[in-house]
């Protein structure tokens, strides 16, 4: 599907997210066959038992499988990718006897090098066991990796641990592969790798040893080193075929993952550290199941809820019998229960959950939630202050307890002569994109942006009758801008995106409706409950006489999810904060800029972001910091206060100190003098690109979020942005500030020019405007 620029010519068409972020994608894979299989089994336990926080796909080649044998993988991870090997690609080369099973597994393994779904594959034998951490592996980005071979030399490589990056993921390197398997020149020995040492001649990464330590260096019964990460039993005799004599230490850790399913699930759900919640639902739901146990409820609940899926967290703890005092599986059920509307049984859970002192102030903080959602501010401000009054420092209960508290502003205007807007107002110290924008939109219907022409509806808080009652007294309703369309925001079972209005009340509005510069903001590996979504989304572009989002990325995919007789009424509305030098009045350019350089990062949802990758970024980000120092004054913009990680990871990590700038505090009217005065912005927030553009500032866009990458090809300049995955992120950074600061008139110049054509839309869409809602 093609979609168009903001110059009417077809822009490039939206891949998946990954593929626009840059983010790396994962993947283990082994070549699994019958004989081979209980081996296979203990190295899925191990790795999980030893790696709880992994949990990448998990490619398995075979051939001949049965689909009992195929169950029992299953079972043991949930991204078993199964891929059927093409073992007639190989007749023609020249060596080995193909029923051999060392002999086909050195062909088949060579059906890695054919993936094209993935940026980096770690293969592991069947044969080995995981002990340690493979963290290392896992942040590797160039080139092909592997294990010296211990009888032969450094110059060849154990093919039983390949770290292998995306050039060598290509159509050039298995064409070299072919060539050489067809010419026989090469050697096939039992190390089952003789093609590719033929084809590498010795130009591979060497790790250290412990990634792949061979049986063969104890013999005669040494017991195995404490720092080794994979143990591999090469050699005939197997540990599930009875094993070795002289290597019964070893063969001891190898049986120490050979558990059932019962002690398996209990094992990785006692684990310490941080356990990923893919993991947490695939063994803690059977052993649920099995057991009935309510501390392996709450945590497989909670997995549910940081994953989004409300719903399952509400069934899974409803099938287990939470005894009265057991206050933070209550706590998890209420949070899950709210967020899919179920309001008052919520509230009875919480309720049991105040009654332990450890969770109270959570529980407490949740009810303030709840009451405010729903309009009682009295009861908020109780509830938040008796979370306080629980613990001093709970900084959700000290929020509510502001939110409730604050007065709204008096309205001024009469009824009639007002839009209501449906928009996340962001309190003190939130968010300064999120705090501008519902100004900067309303600014695009008119110079006043006060009560006297707007009537707020807080997006979060429960549309009811009496909202309803008022939306419908005003002679329009405008919702927007931002990011609306996610799903963790606020979750609500009533839309399933950030405006809480049940499908019924939404059909009751009986005033136009214009949706303004909404995006749509998933991130890579993030989804919404699709039906509830998709349902409330249909009826509201139905209801919609103006539906305008913000970047053509959002247009595709919404269009993806509404029948094709409604494409046509979702069109092109930039973010009115990339226009804000022709929507604010009496705006001028300034004179003289700062000699800054601003820099922010982000770090709501940081592994979303960053993967594997945040080392990476944060040395990339220092080198850049340093060698940016000489264009200028480098600061860090903080938008919210997380933003401010960035500098004490630097300082910490780096020895690189920044001073910050707590853009959080500030007005509006601040925001963009500050933004209009800097000479670049390097951001990765949305707005930290969108507000500096609109203001007439070059940027450079951190890409981490689909969205700002949408942003950078709908204004044709898509090399404005770099991945945080990438290879050169510092140098590139570097290298593009400078092209941008060289003749830092001509890129003002060229910011000017591209935000003259979202003008020329959002001119364009005014006038529809206008039609629509009148004035």
């Amino acid at each position: 599907m093609t979609t168009t620029s903001l110059t009417g010519a077809p822009a490039q068409a939206t891949h998946s997210a990954t593929d626009i972020t840059g983010k790396r994608r994962i993947a283990f894979a082994s070549y699994v066959d019958e004989n081979y299989l209980p081996g296979f089994l203990v190295l899925l336990r191990s790795l999980a038992l030893t790696n709880p926080s992994v949990c990448e796909d998990f490619v398995v080649l075979y051939d001949d499988l049965r689909p009992g044998s195929i169950a029992k993988i299953r079972a043991l991870h949930p991204r078993i990718v199964l891929r059927r090997v093409n073992d007639t690609h190989y007749d023609s080369y020249q060596k080995g006897d193909q029923d051999n099973y060392l002999v086909r597994k050195a062909y088949f393994i060579l059906d890695v090098f054919r993936m094209r779904e993935y940026d980096t594959v770690i293969t592991l034998d069947t044969d080995m066991v995981v002990l340690g951490d493979l963290g290392e592996l896992l942040k590797l980005r160039e080139g092909l990796a592997a294990v010296s071979q211990f009888f032969y030399g450094q110059h060849k490589l154990n093919s039983g641990l390949l770290v292998i990056q995306r050039e060598y993921l290509s159509d050039a390197f298995c064409a070299r592969l072919d060539a050489t398997g067809r010419s026989g020149d090469y050697e096939l020995d039992k190390h089952d790798q003789g093609i590719l040492n033929a084809v590498l001649d010795g130009d591979f990464i060497r790790l250290d040893a412990r990634y792949n330590f061979v049986k063969r260096r104890l013999s005669g019964d040494l017991p195995v080193p404490e720092d080794t990460a994979i143990l591999h039993f090469t050699g005939r005799h197997k540990p599930w075929q009875g094993g070795e004599a002289g290597y019964s230490l070893a063969e001891e850790k190898w049986r120490e993952f050979e558990l059932g399913d019962a002690d398996f699930h209990a094992a990785y759900l006692a684990s310490s550290g941080g356990l990923h919640h893919d993991l947490v639902v695939h063994y803690g739901t059977p052993h649920v199941a099995r057991t009935g146990d309510v501390e392996t409820a709450r945590k497989v609940a909670a997995a549910h809820v940081a994953n989004g899926n409300y719903q399952d967290a509400v069934d899974l703890l409803s099938s287990v019998r939470i005894p009265l005092d057991e206050a933070w599986p209550h706590e998890v059920l209420g949070h899950a229960l709210m967020s899919v509307s179920r309001y008052d049984e919520a509230k009875a859970q919480l309720l049991m959950a105040t009654a332990a002192p450890n969770r109270a102030a959570t529980a407490y903080s949740r009810l303030a939630q709840m009451a405010w959602v729903h309009g009682d501010n009295a009861s908020a401000l109780k509830y938040a202050t008796s979370g306080m009054s629980v613990d001093i420092t709970h900084r959700p209960s000290r929020l509510w307890a502001q939110r409730a508290a604050a007065v709204p502003a008096q309205e001024q205007g009469t009824a009639e002569d007002q839009l209501a807007h449906v928009a996340f107002y962001m309190d003190r110290q939130g968010n300064a994109g999120d705090k501008l924008l519902p100004e900067s939109v309303r600014s695009a219907f008119g110079p006043d942006t006060t009560s006297r022409r707007w009537h707020s509806v807080h997006a979060h808080r429960l549309f009811d009758e009496s909202a309803l009652e008022r939306v419908n007294a005003r002679r329009g309703l405008v919702i927007g801008g931002g990011g609306l369309f996610i799903p963790d925001t606020m979750p609500n079972g009533n839309s399933a995106w950030q405006w809480n209005v049940p499908d019924d009340l939404m059909r009751r509005i009986d005033v136009p409706i214009a949706v303004y510069a909404v995006g749509f903001n998933a991130f890579d590996g993030q989804s919404y409950r699709a039906g509830r979504f998709r349902d409330s989304l249909r009826l509201l572009v139905e209801k919609s006489s103006f539906f305008g989002l913000r970047n053509h990325g959002s247009i595709e995919k919404v269009r993806g999810m509404l029948p094709s007789h409604l494409h046509d009424k979702v069109r092109f509305q930039p973010c009115p904060t990339t226009v804000t030098r022709q929507l604010v009045p009496g705006w001028q350019d300034p004179v003289k800029r700062d000699d800054t350089i601003l820099i922010n990062a982000a770090y709501d949802r940081a592994g979303l972001r960053f993967g594997h990758d945040y080392s990476y970024f944060l040395a990339q980000m220092a080198q850049a910091v340093r060698d940016l120092g000489e264009q200028g004054d480098v600061q860090c913009v903080a938008h919210s206060l997380d933003d401010e990680k960035i500098v004490f990871d630097l300082r910490r990590e780096h020895g690189i100190s920044m001073p910050v700038i707590p853009m959080y505090d500030f007005e509006n009217d601040e925001i963009r003098d500050l933004y209009a005065r800097t000479k670049l912005v390097i951001g990765m927030r949305g707005h930290a690109g969108m507000i500096p553009f609109g203001c007439g500032t070059p940027i450079i866009s951190l890409i981490s979020h689909p969205k700002m990458a949408y942003f950078l090809r709908d204004i044709e300049r898509p090399e404005w942005g770099v991945s945080v995955h990438d290879r050169h992120l510092a140098a590139r950074l570097v290298e593009r500030s400078k092209d941008l600061l060289r003749d830092h008139a001509a890129t003002v110049a060229d910011v000017h020019g591209r935000q003259q054509e979202l003008w020329k839309v959002t001119e364009a869409n005014a006038a529809d405007l206008r039609a629509i809602l009148g004035g």
